[in-house]
């Protein structure tokens, strides 16, 4: 594994842990519990966001496979000049905003103010703009393997992309 890989396996560890974490520690003080953060989303939608949530984590795992153990970094390019350590950049705006929102998105419930409601919108807009560029990332990748793993790398960090920026 080469040092890059290991930095983004390091990032994902750490990134993921404050997602996950950021969720459990508000999730077990919240009044409401994750009911208050669903607003107006009607009951008869609400499993089709779960379903996308679950879509959206399989085709991330899937990413982090593919650039863990398929890729070699020094022999990729991003959009032709880029090199592989700018998908530690990519992570990190993705996973450490992404542990931001579960207890702004509280605090909002909490206290509904125009500045939270503002920090709320960024953080998404921010995590969903890096799940852009990863899934620009690996449509630009080359060379790539162009097999099996490649290609659910990239339709997964598509759907991850749709998921977060819409």
């Amino acid at each position: 594994m080469d040092a890059s890989q290991v930095i983004l396996l390091l990032m994902n560890v750490v990134g993921g842990a404050a997602v996950i974490g950021s969720y459990v520690l508000w999730l077990r003080g919240a009044p409401g519990g994750a009911n208050a953060l669903w607003g107006g989303v009607p009951t008869s939608l609400r499993p089709v966001y779960t379903v996308s949530m679950i879509l959206s984590a399989i085709g991330y795992l899937a990413v982090f496979y593919y650039l863990l153990f398929e890729v070699v970094p020094t022999e990729v390019h991003i959009g032709g000049e880029l090199g592989f350590v700018w998908f530690i950049p990519i992570v990190v705006l993705m996973l450490f905003p992404s542990a931001l929102w579960m207890p702004l998105s509280g605090l909002y419930v909490d206290r509904p103010s125009a500045g939270v409601w503002i920090a709320v919108r960024t953080v998404l807009f921010v995590v969903g703009l890096a799940s852009i560029a990863l899934a620009w990332a690996l449509l630009t990748l080359k060379p790539n393997s162009g097999d099996a793993a490649y290609w659910i790398a990239t339709v997964g960090s598509c759907y991850f992309a749709f998921h977060t920026f819409v």
